[in-house]
């Protein structure tokens, strides 16, 4: 359910593809310095929009380093430190352990229980750091479960379960910016939980598992439905957004809302099969 919200790489400038890649590399150093290799897998780049939109939101003071990686092990690179990618990586680890957890509860994936449990002392470590954001990630994944189980076909009821996830992440701190911040990760998570579901269809009706579109599949002109109702989703994104005073990496995050969201939607559409 991660790696939807990325850029369009065509369509950055060389500057601006060398500092999206700072704080890609950035996020990815700060999970290895707080958590470890164990925490550095666990990167997203849904919680990389998340470091840079705040980043370039508040405007703290930035590090730049370079260093050497298994990734890139010849020669070494530049990344970016703040303390808004710092609580990005807290957020990643956050959600990927309760989303193996909930993984393991629902499908006893025996791969995600290890996973979990990998994880167990960084959840644990960001829990008792962030109590209301893992209780919101708790609350909405259980929520999440429940319609699941009970095949609740109600698509934006579903969706917003992940969309109240997201926006507790969204919000660093409560001030003049929050309610918008809230938004963004509001419409994102359900753009996210939607996409996931739509790509996951054909999947899900081969092995007999629960689709929020299994219902909805059936009908005339279902795939245009699912690119409105994706549109809907990041067109509201892009509203809350346009209201921040963000002048830094603005046109690297608009390239990520208004175009590489739908690169990652032209590549599901071009792998599906007529249902």
């Amino acid at each position: 359910m991660f790696g939807y919200i990325i850029p369009n790489y065509d369509e950055l400038k060389v500057r601006e593809l060398k500092e999206y890649r700072q704080y890609y590399c950035g996020l990815c150093r700060c999970l290895k310095e707080r958590y470890g290799v164990k925490g550095q897998i666990t990167l997203t780049y849904d919680m990389t929009f998340l470091g840079l939109l705040l980043t370039s939101l508040y405007e703290p003071e930035i590090t730049v380093k370079s260093c050497r990686c298994v990734a890139h092990p010849a020669k070494r690179h530049e990344y970016i430190q703040s303390d808004y990618l710092y609580y990005a990586a807290d957020m990643n680890i956050l959600l990927m352990y309760y989303k193996c957890l909930d993984d393991w509860k629902d499908e006893h994936k025996v791969i995600k229980a290890g996973y979990a449990g990998l994880l167990k002392r960084a959840g644990s470590k960001v829990k008792e750091k962030y109590p209301d954001k893992a209780a919101r990630i708790q609350d909405g994944l259980d929520k999440l479960s429940m319609a699941e189980k009970e095949k609740n076909s109600v698509l934006d009821e579903e969706a917003g379960y992940f969309g109240d996830i997201c926006s507790s992440l969204f919000v660093f701190k409560k001030d003049e910016w929050s309610e918008d911040l809230s938004r963004i990760g509001y419409f994102i998570g359900k753009f996210i939980y939607l996409l996931d579901a739509y790509e996951d269809l054909e999947d899900d009706i081969n092995e007999g598992r629960y689709n929020p579109y299994i219902v909805m599949c059936k009908e005339d002109g279902f795939d245009e439905k699912v690119r409105q109702i994706l549109v809907m989703m990041m067109s509201e994104v892009g509203r809350a957004f346009e209201r921040l005073p963000i002048l830094e990496n603005v046109q690297i995050l608009k390239n990520i809302i208004y175009s590489g969201v739908w690169c990652r939607y032209d590549a599901v559409c071009k792998k599906k099969k007529p249902v």
